[in-house]
């Protein structure tokens, strides 16, 4: 895919079970491919997450356009308190999204960038991801568009507990971070724990 986008729907409380199903049939009358609906359980509270993926960046550019310009946006209006909307491309050596049950617990981890940091990010990470993913999948890394320079990477885990221990396991077997990476990022980082929906297409 050449772009994806993450959607963050900030809602009244409890709405996220509500407004899946809305939100699936608004992606469903789009371009792209509706890869993901979770819910934010550890981090900024009642906020869905959408990840959408897009093949071409004309499919991208309408989507993006016709989400701004609906009246009601993902089907959602009556529960929306903000809507925010983040493109990226992906990192190139990554393949597309893959949909399945690899969860249930995802991280989303945003990292802002400093100036000139994205090019040695991408090396890095080329070179650290084969031995990182032996411990656990990668959902996708992928740089900002638009908005600060910054990339955000997902990955999903049985529990909250693994992802602890994965991540120190990473650390101990010296696998993990990618060695020159953290030279490059500031320290504007945030961290989401979501869990789907019942109709998400990442589980």
């Amino acid at each position: 895919m050449q772009r994806y986008e993450i959607a963050t729907l900030s809602t009244t409380m409890g709405a996220a079970a509500k407004a899946a199903p809305a939100i699936e049939a608004f992606a469903g009358e789009g371009n792209g491919r509706l890869l993901g609906i979770f819910y934010a359980d550890i981090g900024v509270l009642n906020r869905v997450l959408v990840l959408r993926g897009f093949d071409t960046v004309a499919d991208y550019d309408a989507e993006r356009e016709r989400t701004l310009r609906a009246s009601n946006p993902f089907g959602s209006a009556e529960w929306l308190t903000g809507l925010e909307l983040e493109g990226y491309a992906p990192f190139p050596f990554l393949p597309p999204v893959e949909t399945g049950s690899f969860g249930p617990a995802y991280e989303f981890r945003t990292y802002v960038l400093k100036t000139g940091g994205l090019e040695p990010t991408i090396r890095a990470w080329e070179a650290a991801v084969p031995a990182r993913t032996e411990l656990s999948k990668l959902t996708i890394c992928m740089y900002g568009i638009d908005g600060k320079p910054r990339m955000t990477h997902i990955w999903p885990f049985s529990s909250v507990n693994e992802r602890g221990q994965v991540r120190a396991d990473s650390v101990a077997q010296g696998v993990w971070p990618p060695k020159g990476g953290p030279d490059w990022l500031t320290r504007d980082m945030q961290s989401t724990i979501a869990f789907p929906t019942a109709n998400s297409p990442l589980k």
